[in-house]
């Protein structure tokens, strides 16, 4: 699967577009680690849970949006975008978005 943030794919034609795919989850962390970020946030750095957990949800994301083109026959995913939102503390939604694609 090709996946692109670009509305073309340099050397390929698109032939027909299949429509909106997405793919989202919502993450948070484990308590305990939630304090050891807390900790290093009064002393400053990166917030490396965070960091991770957002890192895995992108992730997720991306997947289950392929898997969405992957169901509409999808050769590529063009225009793909992020979104994240808080959904309470210590947690959030990410949301990949894109425009399925056949190629030739």
């Amino acid at each position: 699967m090709i996946i692109t943030t670009t509305d073309e794919i340099a050397g390929k034609t698109i032939i027909s577009t299949l429509g909106l795919v997405k793919g989202s989850t919502i993450r948070a962390k484990w308590f305990g680690k939630d304090m050891i970020a807390g900790l290093r946030q009064i002393v400053g750095g990166e917030l490396k849970e965070y960091t991770q957990m957002l890192i895995d949800a992108r992730d997720e994301a991306t997947a289950r949006m392929i898997k969405d083109a992957e169901s509409q026959g999808a050769d590529a995913i063009v225009t793909v975008r992020y979104q994240t939102s808080m959904v309470m503390t210590a947690s959030a939604e990410i949301l990949a978005y894109g425009t399925a694609v056949k190629i030739r």
